[in-house]
């Protein structure tokens, strides 16, 4: 598995990279065939009324699909986690919608 995390309007520091790497590897325990991971992280300060704003945008290729989550929050850490969170919830519902399919 293959992990590119890139960012923009922000410095991608090494502790950001670091528990980035840390929470999307731990989806290698929800589906083993994870080929590539592409993560986008970013910083928007064009909403005056709720200040900065981080992104994470998340693309997993797996045999046969493409998994694609984006959060936004004020926290990136926080955006990071909720990413996390919900690719593990979609991983593990497309593998028994598979399971499901094949059994039938």
């Amino acid at each position: 598995m293959t992990i590119n995390i890139r960012a923009k309007n922000m410095d991608l520091t090494d502790a950001i990279k670091q528990y980035t790497e840390e929470k999307l590897m731990s989806l290698d325990k929800f589906y083993d065939n994870i080929i590539h991971i592409e993560v986008d992280l970013g910083l928007d300060t064009t909403r005056h009324n709720k200040g900065e704003i981080y992104s994470c945008t998340v693309n997993i290729d797996v045999p046969g699909t493409l998994f694609r989550v984006s959060k936004q929050e004020k926290d990136l850490y926080k955006a990071i986690d909720k990413v996390r969170d919900h690719l593990r919830e979609e991983i593990t519902a497309w593998k028994e919608k598979n399971r499901d399919s094949l059994r039938g």
